[in-house]
């Protein structure tokens, strides 16, 4: 006898592609999930500039006078385009 049967077949064949499909889709997914900053792209909406004036005046990048002011321009700007 010459060998045992077909091996595999092709039913073994396609599980072990799909297999490896997911084992490599679970790697790239887990590189991308652990890179820095992908946090904030998963997200999936932008900052609003409220929300941008917050951020950098929690950082410390803005003066409590600039925060006041900036925040008024906004609230003006945003009250004139109702």
């Amino acid at each position: 006898m010459m060998g045992y049967g077909w091996g595999m077949g092709v039913a073994g064949w396609i599980f072990m592609g799909l297999f490896w499909v997911v084992v490599i889709g679970l790697v790239v997914w887990a590189v991308v999930a652990l890179l820095p900053g992908s946090q904030n792209r998963s997200s999936g909406r932008a900052e609003s500039p409220q929300e941008i004036l917050d951020r950098r005046f929690a950082l410390g990048e803005l003066t409590a006078e600039q925060y006041r002011q900036a925040r008024d321009e906004l609230a003006a700007g945003h009250a004139g385009r109702r």
